[in-house]
Parts: structure tokens; C-alpha cells; sequence
């Protein structure tokens, strides 16, 4: 997928490019650059005597000699001063000077820290949405594998009061799977046939009902529809490209090229619910584009209740919608 959200050792990471976190004399320190510098050998620090230094936001390449990776990016953070020293800038010129370098080399891979988030004490939360938002923007325009590397769970922090927010959500709405229960579904019949009544209807609830009945003839109407089928006459509704719709999705082109050549193609559970999200469908809708690839969205699922949460706040950013997945520990949107 374009962006990754990934648990590992940056210096074990195999990409195009990785990112150092490095300071401004570029020859090496503590943390990420000190760990990078180790495993790539001495040769890494010669070819950095011969840059010049870098300044807070820029960045320069460099061979990965030891490492995994082909090229080192290196780029300087800024140091965290309570966020009236231009800090939020300049830690977006790191994320931006990097990928433009990686694109002028014609990379189809990087791999990014949380710059600055070490020594240089840049709040968590802060820079992790600074990272998403960057790197979201230019995967809209571009064509390149992205990961976003987090050595442990701890170094991995979202807005508190998004993740209080979820799990709030969470609480409220997730059950534990249930036997069969007539009687519950006897309620439910009654309640279903309750609101068709016209004359116990609000006004409200008749707006309601009628939209159910076009959507339910409208799902009726396109009964044989295939899920690619159904995911091209959509993108056509909304107005949209297809190549728009699979970046929003954070889907790969070439996946998006199976999809779209295989009328019978049955995607996974989180790549078709990401094609949902880049559709702007509300959750009826979504639910049933999942039907079509043989899924539903149940309350004794964690994932499904956040993708629910999201949905329902109409917050359509897959990239945003990720990060909360990686937080609660789920598989991410996508390919």
C-alpha cells in the first residue's frame, strides 16, 4: 500500500531509501542516527564529512552502503520549543525535502522515523499528525511506497483526545457475539414493521423510510452487480477518476488494474472497505459495497466499529483512519 504503518527497525527496513533523523553536522549522534550510522558502516560518515552540514528542514542523500536500504535521506529536525519558533514549518520541510529527494532519484520506496520525536522532545501526538498529513498530501500527487516506521507501540501516539474518543465509541458499541436469539428477533420484526406504519410516522421518520426504499430498490436494481462492477459505476456517481479514487483509497495502481479487469474479483475485507472510504459512502452504502465482496460490519469487531466510528463522524481521511487502526492494534486500509 502507499502508506505503511509499520513496527520495526528502521535499519533493518528494506527500501528505496531510509530517513535519518540526523543533527546539523550530519556526522552522526545518538538515537536513529546513531543506530544508522552503526549499520552502515564507516563509510556512511566519510561521504557525510564531504556535505557541508545540514539546516533544520533540509535534507540530503547519501549512499546506504551497509544497510538494506540503497540511499540514506538525511534531514534535521526541529528542537521542540513549545511551538512558537516555527517548529510545526520546519518539521514539514523534513517530510517534504525528503520526498522531494526521493522523487528526484526516481525512488519507489522511503521509510521515515518520527522525526524529531527523540531528543529533540517533539510531542508525539504532534509530529505523528504532522508525518500522516505530509505524507498524505504527496501520495495524492505521486506514485511511491511510504513507511512510517515505529520501533515500539510506545513510540506511537495519537491525539489523546482522538484515541479517548475511539475507545469511548468502542465501548459503547461493541457486544460479544451472541447464539441465536428468537426473541430478539422477533423485537426487531415488530420494530421493522412498526416504522413502515404511515400513520405512527413523524414526519422525520417518513423522510427516513422513503430513503431506505430508494436505497433498497436501488440494491434490488444492481442485484447482479459484481464488486468491481459495482465499485466502477460508483466511482462514476461521485464524480471521480479512478485514478483519484485508488490514491484516496491508499490503494497501489496495479491492485486497482486487477480489480477493475476482473469483474469477478474478490478483494480483501480492508481494501474494500478502504475503495468505501475513498467514495465518501455513508454507512449504508458501505455496508452494502462490502456485501458485494461477501462482508459486513459487525459490533463484535474492534476494526469494524472504528471503521463505523469514522464513518458516522464523516472523517473520510484513510491516512487518519490508519493511525487509529495501527493505535488500537488493527489491520490497516488498503492494499
Amino acid at each position: 500500500m502507499p502508506l505503511e504503518i509499520i513496527r520495526n527497525d528502521i535499519t533493518k527496513v528494506y527500501a528505496d531509501a531510509i530517513v535519518n533523523a540526523a543533527n546539523s553536522s550530519l556526522l552522526g549522534g545518538g538515537g536513529v542516527d546513531g543506530a544508522i550510522h552503526r549499520a552502515a558502516g564507516p563509510e556512511l560518515l566519510e561521504e557525510c564529512r564531504n556535505l557541508g552540514g545540514c539546516e533544520t528542514g533540509q535534507a540530503k542523500i547519501t549512499k546506504g552502503y551497509k544497510l538494506p536500504a540503497k540511499y540514506v535521506i538525511h534531514t534535521v529536525g526541529p528542537v521542540w520549543q513549545g511551538g512558537k519558533n516555527n517548529e510545526e514549518m520546519l518539521l514539514a520541510d523534513c517530510y517534504k525535502n525528503s520526498l522531494a529527494l526521493a522523487k528526484e532519484y526516481k525512488l519507489e520506496s522511503i521509510a521515515f522515523p518520527l522525526i524529531s520525536t527523540g531528543a529533540y522532545g517533539y510531542p508525539k501526538d504532534k509530529a505523528l499528525k504532522i508525518a500522516i498529513s505530509v505524507i498524505g498530501d504527496f501520495l495524492l500527487n505521486n506514485d511511491m511506497t511510504v513507511y512510517l516506521v515505529v520501533y515500539d507501540k510506545s513510540a506511537f501516539v495519537m491525539s489523546e483526545k482522538l484515541f479517548s474518543s475511539i475507545k469511548q465509541y468502542i465501548d459503547d458499541k461493541y457486544i460479544e457475539e451472541q447464539p441465536f436469539n428468537r426473541r430478539y428477533l422477533i423485537e426487531e420484526m415488530h420494530q421493522a414493521s412498526y416504522s413502515m406504519e404511515p400513520e405512527f410516522q413523524t414526519a422525520e421518520e417518513s423522510i427516513i423510510n422513503k430513503k431506505k426504499k430508494r436505497s433498497l430498490d436501488d440494491a434490488i436494481k444492481h442485484l447482479d452487480e459484481t464488486f468491481s462492477q459495482m465499485l466502477l459505476r460508483l466511482i462514476d456517481e461521485k464524480g471521480m477518476t479512478e485514478t483519484e479514487t485508488y490514491k484516496k483509497a491508499n490503494i497501489d495502481r496495479k491492485l486497482f488494474s486487477k480489480i477493475r479487469n476482473d469483474v469477478n474479483y474478490k478483494p480483501s475485507k480492508p481494501t474494500a472497505i478502504a475503495f468505501a472510504i475513498a467514495l465518501k459512502l455513508n454507512l449504508d452504502e458501505t455496508k452494502n459495497l462490502l456485501l458485494k465482496a461477501g462482508y459486513a460490519l459487525s459490533n463484535s469487531n474492534k476494526f469494524d466499529i472504528i471503521i463505523q466510528y469514522f464513518i458516522e463522524e464523516e472523517n473520510y481521511n484513510i491516512f487518519e483512519i490508519n493511525e487509529a487502526l495501527f493505535a488500537f492494534g488493527q489491520n490497516l486500509l488498503g492494499a
